[in-house]
């Protein structure tokens, strides 16, 4: 039976705990409970919002719509950080593998939007063999508008250069602002039927509860 997000979560801050600097992993730690401290944002998206219209581009530059996402059937939209978040990959590898083989059921159409620039999501797609829509949310405007959009502080940055990542090399605008990961299932009336905003980056909507929100549909 294959593992849970959750479970391979697991295994990844298992491996991190032995490999990055006891530093490093200090500030990350922090930041985490931090964010859980917080929790949800009061005015973030609920279920029985409409999601408005918005035009992202895809990972080949060519604006994708809204409409066009929903113009067969329900959405399955996932915010994710980054294609350098190790936890947003192993979420899309199994959103692909687990998820995707589904939503044929529903008519469904599986969508990933991170701030990564139009190039970036690309090479996110080639490293991971994507076979769905990958969109640029530029500044993270979308992802603010709908109430997940969180700034990170300057020793969670501090610590991600020491690391070899630098935020404004791959994001759109220069920009640092993030995505909390978030699920969301829209209908092709724009209304969100279903939502999953994680305060902790290392956690992730499981298949099963997108499978049941879609179940919960017809």
């Amino acid at each position: 039976m294959p593992l849970t997000i959750r479970e391979q979560s697991d295994q990844l801050k298992a491996a991190a705990a032995e490999d990055l600097p006891s530093e490093i992993l200090e500030v990350f730690d922090r930041s985490i409970q931090e964010f859980l401290e917080r929790g949800i944002p009061a005015d973030s998206i609920k279920a029985g919002d409409v999601l408005d219209q918005f035009t992202l581009d895809d990972a080949t530059g060519t604006p994708v719509g809204l409409d066009q996402i929903v113009e067969n059937g329900p959405a399955v939209i996932v915010f994710y950080r980054g294609g350098w978040c190790p936890y947003c990959n192993l979420a899309l590898r199994t959103y692909q593998q687990e998820l995707l083989p589904h939503l044929g059921a529903w008519g469904a159409r599986l969508v990933a939007i991170s701030p990564q620039s139009p190039d970036d999501s690309l090479s996110t797609v080639e490293k991971a063999g994507l076979e769905f829509t990958v969109l640029s949310d530029p500044g993270s405007r979308l992802a603010d508008r709908i109430g997940i959009a969180f700034e990170q502080a300057d020793d969670v940055l501090a610590a991600q250069r020491k690391l070899g990542l630098d935020l404004t090399k791959v994001n759109a605008e220069d920009a640092v602002r993030l995505p909390r990961p978030t699920v969301l299932v829209v209908d092709q009336d724009r209304t969100v039927r279903f939502v999953d905003v994680q305060p902790d980056y290392t956690a992730r909507t499981e298949v099963a509860d997108i499978i049941a929100a879609l179940s919960d549909m017809t």
